[in-house]
């Protein structure tokens, strides 16, 4: 059964000005750290190495836009839901192996995407807000927080700009699981406020890397609630009993909504759903839309946000 995303979609406003929050005051614009290219990275990142198998699982590096990622050693693991909540679109559980890959530590924050943004490459967000604040991107208090309200193509295009790409959705759940068949990322103990953003427990996001206690077998945190995350696959309920087992990329073709897959929970959803292995979908980006109709933007919402990958 196709599963819609429990979140409020807001959809895409007919005028620039409502996009980026109309006539609401704007903070400050931030200074662009030196330390952040001011010109679209190479489609490789210039400083990396090739990843290999002898790389320690869980080693860090930083990528040209400031992020830290950690490494995924190749491997095979148990994909779909295991524990008692599983839902139909999660089954059958089953193998599947994946090659080595870099994975962000954390959700792409407002002070990376901006960078984005200046460089002309990325759009600003569709609102500027979050959930509860009327003031959100482009404001310093919040430039450690994920960037929310992208569509699936602005992830993406962020993710190109900085060398990276948008994970697949068997990478996202190898990074959270690992070798395990954990419930969580952490394992298998029940949600809780030291462990992720959930149950609406602050109202809106937190920080990325707040809770250290709740990182993945690999050390990446957040992959449980605060933000759900855009992934590169169209979404399918029955992909898992048809898919490759190795290096899934999900199918080729989309789905009649143009659903794409979206991972980790928010920080609205219940502890069922933020499990590793929960599916959902929301409708993504049609670039070969008319610019600027609904069907090109798709949705978005101010509890998604997305990390990228790199190869090497």
């Amino acid at each position: 059964m196709k599963k819609l995303f429990p979140i409020l979609v807001v959809l895409v406003l007919v005028s620039t000005a409502c996009q980026l929050g109309g006539g609401q005051a704007q903070p400050t614009p931030l200074a662009v750290a030196t330390a952040f290219p001011t010109n679209p990275p190479a489609a490789l990142n210039p400083t990396a190495q090739p990843s290999g198998n002898n790389q320690a699982g869980g080693s860090e590096r930083t990528t040209v836009d400031g992020m830290t990622a950690v490494f995924v050693p190749a491997g095979t693991f148990q994909m779909g839901g295991i524990d008692s909540n599983a839902e139909t679109d999660e089954k059958p559980v089953h193998q599947v192996t994946v090659r080595s890959f870099w994975l962000d530590k954390f959700e792409v924050t407002n002070g990376m995407y901006v960078q984005c943004v200046k460089a002309g490459v990325c759009p600003p967000p569709q609102q500027l807000k979050s959930e509860t604040r009327d003031s959100y991107f482009n404001n310093p208090d919040f430039n450690d927080y994920p960037v929310v309200y992208v569509t699936s193509g602005d992830a993406s295009a962020y993710c190109k700009w900085a060398g990276r790409r948008l994970p697949s959705e068997a990478e996202w759940e190898r990074a959270a699981r690992g070798d395990t068949i954990n419930t969580y990322p952490w394992g298998d103990q029940r949600p809780d406020a030291t462990l992720a953003n959930f149950n609406y427990m602050l109202g809106d996001t937190a920080r990325v890397g707040s809770y250290p206690a709740g990182a993945s077998p690999f050390g990446a945190l957040d992959m449980a609630g605060n933000v759900a995350e855009w992934t590169n696959d169209y979404y399918d309920g029955n992909y898992y009993a048809n898919g490759p087992a190795t290096n899934p990329t999900g199918p080729l073709a989309r789905s009649q909504y143009f659903g794409r897959v979206v991972r980790g929970g928010t920080y609205a959803d219940a502890a069922r759903d933020i499990r590793t292995s929960n599916r959902a979908q929301v409708v993504g980006s049609n670039l070969q839309a008319d610019p600027g109709s609904t069907e090109y933007f798709g949705d978005f919402s101010p509890r998604i946000g997305f990390r990228c990958v790199s190869d090497n």
